[in-house]
């Protein structure tokens, strides 16, 4: 059976430029979506986070004015997940080998905590080497910060892939206060960033195993290009 490991952020804030704690965490359209197409088609999607962490949805991305009609059902979804979502497997315990493809929703929470985590580093760095199908989306990318290799360099240099933008950012509200930029942060590390020509538009890239997805609206077209992969249809 194929299984799917979709890794979120255990953590519901953002440290933000001046230290302040924002709340934060994953965004719910990036895991309900996601993990309705890959469940849906079949795939067994275990939810893992770090060590102790208690994944958390952004209240924004829950709000009405922000998700629209699909708020409720978003809440709903999340509701009957509770309990995996309250005891994620620990990125320490996971061997690469049981998952055909790790998935990454965004979120500012992955900018917190995956940006930085070793376990997620190291699992990384052994999915991509084995060519499994990696596929962050959003703010998801920065989670590939992670995976740095002896000397400093890292696994991801010279990928083509797409994340949320400068732009974006900016139209959020949030560049000015966010302590750094994924898209800038990427790039420095040597990515190779494909924007959408629009801000918030769906856009979804594929590298060879690397596919990404550039914000909320590229969270269906990522996970069904997932499907199509993994199933050949």
């Amino acid at each position: 059976m194929t299984r799917i490991l979709m890794v979120l952020s255990g953590v519901d804030y953002w440290t933000l430029a001046d230290g302040s704690k924002h709340p934060s965490g994953y965004w719910a359209e990036e895991f309900v979506v996601p993990h309705r197409i890959l469940t849906q088609a079949g795939f067994t999607v275990d939810i893992a986070a770090p060590e102790d962490g208690k994944p958390a949805a952004d209240p924004v991305s829950l709000r009405s004015d922000v998700a629209g009609t699909e708020a409720e059902s978003f809440a709903d979804y999340i509701g009957a997940a509770a309990e995996a979502l309250a005891n994620p497997v620990a990125l320490s315990a996971v061997d690469t080998a049981d998952y055909d493809a790790i998935f990454i929703p965004g979120g500012h929470g992955p900018m917190e905590d995956l940006a930085h985590d070793p376990d997620l580093g190291r699992l990384l760095v052994e999915a991509d080497t084995a060519g499994k199908i990696i596929a962050p989306v959003c703010h998801g990318p920065a989670a590939l910060l992670s995976a740095n290799l002896p000397g400093g360099r890292w696994q991801f240099a010279g990928r083509t892939l797409t994340v949320f933008t400068n732009e974006e950012e900016r139209l959020n509200g949030t560049a000015d206060r966010a302590p750094w930029l994924a898209e800038t942060v990427l790039t420095a590390r040597g990515a190779v960033v494909r924007s959408a020509k629009d801000a918030w538009q769906p856009n979804v890239v594929v590298d060879g195993n690397l596919c990404s997805g550039q914000n909320p609206a590229s969270s269906k077209p990522l996970a069904e290009r997932i499907v199509a992969a993994l199933t050949g249809h």
